[in-house]
């Protein structure tokens, strides 16, 4: 294991119930007046164009693009304060003390993951942006971009994810993929492929599993 790979949204931090509500609020005026499980089916692990052209078909190209910049706007006044999931900062040491990588792969626009990286303070030796390439997540292209850039074979990496459709790339491109349970269903991502379910970063199973691939792993 040479490298740990990150999905952002609702892994590094619960952003989640943020993007829910940014994503509501902004599809309301054209008419759809959606809930937390229509936003879990519908939106939830999307690449904003897709979503938009998905739920607003009749709206010209430009006005998609419109709709998408003010919903992330909205989502970035939302998240003023957050804070990474519990025990992130001990995985983050953790790694750094092993001479771990660590990459970000992301369906998020840069300018979220801009933001979102300075709110938490984490730099990242690797950022791979879905929107960048010809497909995001769930494909698994962005992960198996992020293997390529790295020069890492599948099962040198090991990766976070939240959304089912995070643990399909993964899991596509062969990772093994931790799930991460902060706001899908625990089925879901077991079915979609994840080993191991955690509740976030201090999670004592994952320092178990830890502990067997490196040796020494704790969270103390």
């Amino acid at each position: 294991m040479r490298a740990l790979l990150f999905d952002l949204d609702g892994t590094l931090a619960d952003t989640d119930r943020l993007h829910e509500r940014a994503w509501l609020e902004s599809l309301r005026p054209y008419g759809i007046e959606g809930d937390h499980a229509f936003y879990q089916e519908h939106i939830s692990g999307g690449l904003n164009p897709e979503i938009a052209a998905r739920l607003l078909p009749h709206l010209p190209e430009a006005e998609r693009a419109a709709l998408v910049e003010a919903k992330e706007q909205r989502f970035r006044e939302l998240a003023q304060g957050l804070e990474g999931l519990p025990g992130l900062p001990e995985l983050w040491r953790w790694a750094g003390e092993r001479e771990l990588a660590r990459g970000l792969v992301t369906n998020a626009p840069r300018r979220n993951v801009e933001f979102l990286l300075r709110a938490l303070s984490l730099e990242f030796d690797l950022v791979v942006l879905a929107e960048e390439l010809p497909t995001g997540k769930p494909d698994p292209l962005p992960y198996r971009a992020a293997l390529e850039r790295l020069g890492l074979a599948p099962a040198e990496a090991l990766a976070f994810e939240d959304s089912p459709s995070g643990v399909r790339s993964a899991v596509g491109a062969g990772i093994p993929t931790v799930g991460l349970t902060t706001g899908h269903d625990p089925r879901g991502l077991e079915e979609a492929g994840a080993f191991l379910l955690i509740r976030d970063f201090s999670d004592g199973r994952l320092w178990e599993r830890l502990e067997e691939l490196f040796g020494g792993g704790s969270s103390d």
